[in-house]
């Protein structure tokens, strides 16, 4: 069936507009083949804790952006849709967990009822204000990213809900809505949906970012490959995986077929073929290599098929691709991993933001520590120490202009779209 590939050049006339050779492409089957999956140890430890750090560095944006610095637990209640967290864990229970980044006290309310407030340490908006003068340092990498991504889709657009779900993959800031899209009118446009969801529009495309990684990496194909358009996919195996010889001599003639730019339009391409199947491990390689830790949760993906405009079922080619893609299911989830961006648990291109992550993440393990050997007190009082927190809060957060909660709580998916 593959014959056809160790051909000359001339047996992919398909590419020179060859009506024959495209013809011929299109009669090629998608081969059945079964990859066992392994777990990896290693990649799963990158996975381990990712959900409570998310969470943390949410609520500490949350927390940051209110006026006074402080939220009582009643507010903090109303984003459970942005955190991520199981729903039978309280969020005063999740906050409590990490006093060196939330510091509880008690205010009265309105009837005297003595009511839990959180503000965020010192310590940690120190933190935070590094991360927002990172955000604004790499503004235009984000905006870059956010049209890619959009370039990626058959409308270039997309719903915010959407886009929520892969906000955090992506490094984008809380509230980007509105501290990064309104400066951009030139490349975005806020719009309503059919359905009244709101959607976001890329006005205006730039070939120079319509180029996949895989096509900026030339120096690691062969030219034999390179002349005849048939990029092959970085492959990298759990150590003790064994691939059968059939299933070897399969991904060696997979890798050899033509490769379709993700930014190209794909529509003549049978989805019954490899050749479509290695069109769709493309978009997702491209994908994965747009978030900033070479991961996301699977289900953030699966609400993609109709802007990707990819067939039913197309999350498969995570499990039949092991060596492109890992599918971790630490924490609850899965998560897929690329695994060309890691070399052990370490990413090989690290963004500035991974490096402020972890030191949340130090400070959560530090903070976790402490209040299991009781040396934090629960509740302080909401004195001079809290005044000296809102001096922290100064104008340097005034540039984001980030929506509470309870406006911003209609973009948050609450449900996705399954391939499966």
């Amino acid at each position: 069936m593959f014959r056809w590939l160790s051909g000359s050049a001339e047996a992919y006339g398909f590419l020179n507009g060859n009506p024959r050779g495209f013809n011929y492409q299109q009669k090629l089957n998608l081969v059945n083949v079964k990859l066992k999956w392994v777990k990896d140890k290693v990649l799963d430890a990158v996975i381990a804790g990712e959900r409570d750090l998310r969470a943390v560095c949410t609520l500490v944006s949350i927390i940051s952006s209110n006026p006074q610095c402080s939220v009582p637990v009643y507010h903090l209640s109303h984003c459970r849709g942005q955190l991520g967290l199981p729903h039978d864990l309280k969020i005063s229970t999740f906050v409590r967990r990490y006093p060196t980044i939330f510091y509880e006290f008690h205010v009265p309310d309105s009837g005297g009822t003595l009511v839990p407030c959180f503000r965020v340490s010192p310590e940690a908006l120190n933190l935070h204000r590094e991360e927002l003068n990172v955000l604004q340092h790499h503004r235009k990498d984000l905006v870059d990213r956010l049209c890619k991504l959009l370039m990626l889709t058959k409308e270039r657009t997309l719903p915010l809900q959407t886009i929520d779900q892969l906000k955090w993959d992506m490094g984008l800031p809380y509230g980007y809505e509105q501290s990064m899209i309104p400066h951009h009118p030139e490349l975005f446009s806020l719009f309503r949906l059919p359905d009244d969801r709101v959607g976001l529009r890329l006005l205006f495309w730039d070939d120079c970012l319509a180029v996949s990684e895989l096509q900026k990496n030339p120096g690691l194909q062969e030219k034999e490959n390179i002349k005849n358009g048939c990029l092959a996919f970085p492959v990298r195996f759990t150590r003790g995986f064994g691939l059968k010889r059939k299933c070897m001599q399969w991904l060696e003639e997979w890798q050899r077929l033509p490769y379709t730019s993700p930014y190209l339009d794909a529509s003549h391409l049978d989805p019954r073929t490899d050749i479509s199947e290695k069109r769709i491990v493309g978009v997702f390689h491209e994908l994965l290599h747009l978030l900033i830790q070479k991961k996301t949760e699977r289900k953030n993906v699966s609400n993609l098929r109709k802007p990707l405009d990819l067939p039913q079922k197309f999350t498969k080619v995570f499990e039949r691709h092991p060596g492109i893609f890992y599918i971790s299911r630490k924490s609850d989830t899965q998560t897929v991993v690329l695994r060309e961006a890691y070399d052990r648990q370490q990413l090989i291109q690290k963004h500035p933001l991974v490096d402020i992550r972890a030191r949340y993440s130090n400070m959560m393990q530090q903070g976790f520590l402490d209040r299991s050997r009781g040396l934090y007190k629960r509740s302080i009082s909401a004195g001079s120490e809290e005044d000296g927190l809102k001096r922290i809060c100064t104008d340097e957060f005034s540039d984001y202009d980030y929506k509470s909660e309870g406006e911003s709580e209609s973009h948050f998916l609450s449900e996705y779209e399954s391939d499966e």
